[in-house]
């Protein structure tokens, strides 16, 4: 489909589904959301942003409170708050906040808009970054009590003077093929697994045995990992909710991890979503795109750190959640006396 004529399809459809989201209008389209924001819109002006991801992000704390939104096709992570000092490199970058508490992957990144979109509440302003196939990576939005200046200043002065719809869109790789289990070293994978002194090294075990997660899961026994029931989910949640323990939830994409560390406190299934509906923090998961379920078990230097981890039927991780802790501190009681409730209805 030509440009213009995708101008007049996308036109159609807004008009017929004015609320429409722009990852479902991308959709229907069959187009990258990346792709829709250089179609450009009547109601919406988007400023194509210079490839300078780090240092942007760099300039982000001026711009004050703000929601940052981070998704995978199953799940959205919204989390108010005021962005710190970025630190690591062009490639990993990371923003470590009681607020905003992010793992940037910035060699995920290409392309990145400025946004002022009219709403029925009235102008809305974002920052919006995308993968090379056009994917969502991670959304900024300024909020009512959010510098404006501040945004103009920085879309100005990152503004890139490639066109905006001369976006180069690639296909995602192909996944890599999973080895059988009988080619894994299952005994050295124990071995490893319990050797671990940081859960930061999980991701390290599982490349070197190459093994997938969810087949690393399956693998590794039922005393590091045990399969439960999707609904666990909401049987954490409401736990967590009911004995106010904070926790943490982990939601990321290739290019991004968001981090929300606290209560959740209001929750509420509608539909397929189960969400978080609190002042600081919102998730929106779609309970029926959970494939699998485990509460697993990692040892490190503080103790053994206990989490639910939740994918989607390709393995790809949907979210996952911990009790609230830093380094140097074990794990919160209150949150082993939830997981032990769960599995003790997974016995039942």
């Amino acid at each position: 489909m030509q440009f213009n004529e995708l101008k007049t399809r996308r036109d159609t459809i807004l008009a017929q589904e004015p609320r429409l989201r722009a990852r479902d209008l991308a959709a229907k389209l069959g187009i990258s959301e990346a792709e829709l924001m250089a179609l450009g819109r009547e109601d919406a002006e988007a400023t194509r942003l210079k490839p300078e991801w780090f240092s942007i992000i760099a300039d982000v704390p001026t711009l004050g409170y703000v929601m940052a939104l981070t998704r995978n096709e199953s799940c959205v992570h919204e989390r108010k708050g005021v962005y710190g000092k970025v630190g690591g490199n062009a490639h990993v970058a990371l923003i470590v906040g009681d607020d905003i508490d992010l793992r940037i992957f910035l060699s995920q990144w290409r392309f990145g808009f400025g946004v002022i979109e009219t709403t029925e509440q009235g102008l809305r302003r974002s920052l919006q970054f995308f993968d090379a196939a056009g994917d969502a990576i991670h959304k900024i939005y300024l909020t009512d009590q959010s510098d404006i200046a501040a945004f103009d200043r920085l879309v100005t002065k990152w503004a890139s003077d490639e066109p905006r719809a001369s976006l180069a869109i690639e296909a995602l790789p192909a996944r890599e093929a999973m080895l059988s289990d009988s080619e894994i070293d299952v005994p050295g994978l124990h071995a490893a697994w319990d050797a671990l002194k940081d859960t930061h090294e999980f991701h390290g075990l599982l490349n070197k045995f190459k093994v997938q997660r969810v087949q690393g899961l399956r693998l590794a026994g039922i005393r590091r990992a045990m399969p439960v029931d999707a609904t666990t989910l909401r049987g954490v949640l409401s736990n967590a909710a009911a004995r106010e323990t904070p926790i943490m939830v982990f939601v990321g994409n290739p290019g991004m991890i968001q981090i929300h560390t606290g209560p959740v406190v209001n929750l509420k299934p509608m539909g397929p979503w189960f969400n978080v509906l609190d002042e600081k923090f919102n998730l929106h998961l779609r309970e029926d795109h959970i494939a699998s379920a485990w509460i697993v078990w990692k040892p490190t230097e503080d103790g053994v750190v206990t989490s639910l981890e939740l994918f989607d039927a390709q393995g790809d991780a949907i979210a996952t959640l911990f009790g609230k802790r830093k380094p140097g501190q074990p794990e919160d009681e209150a949150w082993r006396a939830i997981v032990a409730d769960a599995i003790e209805k997974v016995a039942a």
